[in-house]
């Protein structure tokens, strides 16, 4: 009987499509993959990466089966897990900027100085509403749906990114460093999907396992 059950395990077999925008929450993801895995060798996984409207757009077309949101989205299209997990918004700059010296990111710091901002919607909201003035009125030189080509646009001092923590590597030889923002700025983050989806067995699996790992985050 324990090896028909092996066997029958072995099985479930398919593809699970994830979508998420840059944050380190994507670990425990990466961890609960890996559980699944040993179980159920047979299942693939197709990541995507994109800002959250991006994923959205794709989740609504059937393209992803699931996908990691930073707060605050449309709650209400979707059925959700609230992550274990936030993110703090912060400054990438370089290591020899004269903020660098700073150990927290004021609103007024920035008023001048020449930005690099997220495109998402909700994102520029809540960071305009931090820094007290509208677009308009600040020098935004580039905007930017993933962080990772504009930190190499900071670190040739075109200006300053406003970023989530921990999704560039500032250690060691790195130009670049990271000071959060004062007053703090937090985000929490949720795996969703559509609501009524119907899942194929890998994905009903693999969520099966999300909510037994994170049954009250």
């Amino acid at each position: 009987m324990p090896l028909l059950r092996e066997t029958d395990e072995a099985d479930i077999t398919g593809n699970i499509y994830i979508g998420g925008g840059e944050t380190d929450a994507m670990r425990l993801i990466a961890r609960t993959a890996k559980e699944l895995q040993a179980d159920y060798p047979r299942i693939r996984y197709h990541l995507y990466s994109g800002n959250g409207e991006d994923v959205s757009e794709r989740l609504d077309k059937g393209l992803l089966d699931l996908g990691i949101l930073v707060e605050p989205f449309d709650m209400k299209r979707y059925d959700f897990i609230q992550l274990p997990a936030t993110d703090i918004w912060g400054v990438l700059m370089r290591k020899d900027s004269p903020l660098a010296e700073k150990e927290h990111i004021q609103p007024e710091d920035l008023w001048e100085l020449p930005l690099l901002t997220s495109r998402q919607t909700m994102a520029q909201k809540e960071l305009m509403a931090w820094l007290g003035r509208g677009r308009e009125e600040l020098h935004i030189v580039s905007t930017y749906n993933l962080i990772y080509n504009a930190s190499l646009m900071v670190e040739e001092g075109l200006g300053y990114a406003l970023s989530l923590d921990r999704l560039i590597n500032t250690t060691g030889d790195s130009a670049l460093c990271f000071r959060p923002l004062r007053p703090k700025l937090e985000v929490g983050l949720d795996i969703v999907w559509k609501k009524y989806q119907v899942f194929s067995p890998a994905t009903a699996k693999f969520l099966e396992r999300l909510q037994a790992k994170f049954p009250h985050a």
